[in-house]
């Protein structure tokens, strides 16, 4: 039987529990010096994560004069790392699950080992024993009135850590955010508390350049409404939130965020209202950054903390609809293989939880899995994109889970796609300057057809500006782009689509076939007086394309032939005269003063749509043919 207690009943009961923690609680409290002269010889000790570093149970362990054989393991932290140094050589050795550039030294020098791991596993080897750990040693918030305390600003491998661990020290630090969630740790399971008043943690926030706004363009250009999602560090991460602030109803699950959320949560854009798990809850592991994102999670009830086993399973990540993960690298080669965690024998970080949202997203429903990188390293001097990985480095994300590669010159497509389908798409989006010694290597490991012509473009830059979305008559929308390289397949796909009518209206004789040599004459492209446009069903690298335009330069007229082409089922709705509009404004940038074109007598559409576009015409008929021409400074003011 269900009895309500009274008021003073309730009062009661909470005194005597706050009295039974709060005595232990003052009971277990020692100075950093005494609570680190616990550990022994031989002791294997846990650190805390990112900011949640127990700073002052740092620097009393490196303090200890007394100390032989001691393991240190931690993922990256943002504090000192005194451990490391040639002087501590016989105290202490460092094992890391994730390179921070506190230890890199020493781990390239021997002095201290990497552990390569995915970081969603890394609990369970504190779960199952495999990493027995002696002591850990954290950073907690002040306890609530009922003994629990936070772990703050990093819960993912610390909880699992404190929970399998014979003894935990505590950092109490009243600047620690008390964070919600599966995130907290009772008095009670502590069994060393030491004070602490230092300020937590800060990782400052990279002003966004040029390269990373060109980056993070192309990757928010993948990102639709209602999408969940996984957010690193960096100017990159922190340039796609501002190209969102039109997109709607946007989530987030993720390893950890930075403060560039907070803009985009204030504006509403992320609302987590359309995440297919924790609906309305922001998903998160830890966070790194400034005291207005610390304070931003603390209490808020729309943050929720849980260990990386949680965040980091792509089983559960995969529930997500829409999941888009967002990760780095270091290069790529023109297989796919992604290297992200060394440069050549060189550890420089760590597998992290890449891999695992790779993986998670590309299951999502929807869900993309981007690599993001620059295209060049070193001002330019050397290409990211590169024919093989250098000796020594480790591939994290494989052939085979790699799906978008971005870098500043655009977007790469790679999942179930052909290693010559690759290595194109990869070689448009390098550094032009890279781009015909990275065919040349190509063609020499016969990675691509040894006539695959180059991309011998005068202009270097993709024309950007000519991307578009267009309404249709039929209330469809049709993106319009410039054509690339690497839109071989699509541009052959669409040539077996058409009907024998549009392809001899179009190239004036009956063509049967279009294998790579004929097609490739159509596909090169220059940007200036080689032009090419294509019409396709979404903004997506794969979308269908739906019709084509051309024209061609003769120099010594300052001439184009024009042409375009638009499949039968697609006809009708207006996308050769977008495709033409297109055309003329390229042309118009370039200085070239105007179109020529052969239109058959029978093809009254065709002949109407340079009508529509041009405000004049000039045409005359030669064996059934209209030869037109247009003089640009004519044409008509409209779109």
């Amino acid at each position: 039987m269900h009895t309500k207690l009274s008021q003073n009943a309730r009062s009661t009961t909470k005194r005597q529990t706050s009295s039974s923690w709060t005595k232990r609680y003052a009971e277990k409290t020692l100075s950093a010096k005494d609570a680190v002269s616990q550990i022994k010889h031989g002791n294997r000790v846990f650190i805390g994560s990112g900011a949640g570093e127990p700073q002052s149970l740092v620097k009393a362990l490196s303090q200890r004069d007394n100390l032989e054989d001691t393991e240190l393991i931690h993922i990256m932290t943002l504090g000192i790392a005194p451990y490391v140094q040639q002087a501590f050589g016989s105290s202490f050795r460092h094992n890391a699950f994730f390179i921070g550039s506190n230890v890199r030294e020493a781990v390239a020098d021997c002095r201290a080992d990497y552990t390569p791991i995915f970081l969603s596993e890394v609990p369970g080897l504190f779960r199952e024993g495999r990493v027995i750990i002696d002591y850990a040693l954290i950073q907690v918030s002040p306890p609530d009135e009922h003994g629990y305390c936070s772990y703050g600003v990093s819960t993912d491998i610390v909880k699992s850590a404190a929970e399998n661990a014979k003894f935990v020290i505590a950092e109490v630090n009243e600047n620690a955010p008390r964070v919600l969630g599966d995130c907290f740790i009772h008095v009670s399971n502590i069994d060393t508390l030491v004070a602490s008043h230092e300020p937590i943690l800060e990782a400052p926030q990279g002003e966004i350049n040029d390269l990373s706004r060109s980056i993070a363009k192309h990757i928010a250009d993948l990102i639709e409404d209602g999408a969940t999602l996984q957010l690193g560090i960096g100017t990159i991460p922190d340039a796609v939130l501002h190209f969102l602030e039109d997109r709607r109803d946007l989530g987030i699950h993720t390893e950890m965020f930075s403060d560039g959320v907070i803009p985009l949560i204030e504006k509403g854009v992320i609302n987590n209202t359309k995440k297919s798990i924790h609906r309305g809850k922001i998903i998160a592991g830890f966070v790194l950054g400034s005291r207005r994102l610390y304070d931003f999670i603390d209490n808020n009830p729309m943050v929720e903390f849980h260990p990386t086993e949680y965040t980091n399973d792509p089983f559960l990540i995969a529930q997500n609809e829409k999941m888009v993960a967002i990760n780095s690298a270091l290069e790529v080669d023109l297989t796919g293989q992604v290297c992200a965690d060394s440069l050549g024998t060189l550890f420089y970080s760590g597998i992290g939880g890449q891999v695992d949202f790779v993986r998670g997203a590309s299951r999502s429903r929807g869900g993309k899995a981007i690599i993001a990188l620059p295209a060049t390293a070193h001002e330019e001097t050397i290409s990211r994109i590169v024919p093989n990985l250098k000796p020594g480095a480790g591939v994290v994300t494989s052939r085979g889970d790699v799906h978008y590669i971005v870098t500043e010159f655009g977007t790469a497509y790679l999942h179930g796609k052909t290693i010559r389908e690759r290595a194109m798409a990869l070689i448009q989006i390098a550094h032009p300057k890279f781009r015909p010694w990275l065919l040349a290597e190509a063609k020499t490991r016969k990675l691509v057809y040894a006539d695959q012509i180059e991309p011998t473009f005068t202009t270097p830059v993709y024309p950007e500006h000519l991307e578009c979305a267009i309404s249709l008559a039929d209330s469809s929308n049709v993106f319009i782009r410039p054509l690339r390289l690497t839109d071989e397949k699509l541009m052959r796909d669409m040539f077996y689509a058409l009907s024998e009518e549009a392809v001899y209206h179009r190239f004036f004789q009956v063509i049967k076939s279009m294998p790579h040599q004929s097609l490739q004459r159509y596909l090169k492209v220059d940007y200036e007086g080689e032009m090419g446009l294509v019409a396709t069903t979404s903004r997506e690298p794969e979308a269908p394309i739906l019709g084509v335009g051309r024209y061609s330069l003769d120099a010594q007229t300052n001439m184009a032939e024009a042409a375009f082409l638009v499949r039968d089922d697609a006809q009708g709705k207006g996308i050769g005269t977008a495709l033409l509009r297109s055309l003329v404004e390229s042309a118009k940038a370039n200085g070239i003063r105007g179109f020529t074109a052969e239109v058959m007598t029978d093809n009254p559409a065709m002949l109407q749509v340079f009508h529509k576009v041009f405000s004049s015409v000039e045409s005359v008929i030669e064996e059934e043919t209209y030869l037109l021409k247009m003089d640009l400074k004519k044409e008509r003011k409209r779109r």
